[in-house]
């Protein structure tokens, strides 16, 4: 059976390469990191309404 390989990628080729491999995950990771900022900072407002209500956990 005979190898597929064609020879060293184009530096070109490298780049997307790395991109199409690991851009989904970088993606992903931002997108998580962004909904739980937003998610932190929903929490906090939620709990300042609710003292200043005087409606606390407790």
């Amino acid at each position: 059976m005979t190898p597929w390989h064609l020879g060293s990628l184009h530096p070109v080729e490298q780049v997307l390469t790395i991109v199409l491999a690991f851009g989904p995950f970088l993606l992903l990771g931002g997108v998580i990191f962004l909904q739980r900022r937003k998610d932190a900072r929903e929490e906090a407002e939620e709990a300042e309404r609710a003292e200043r209500d005087g409606n606390g956990p407790f």
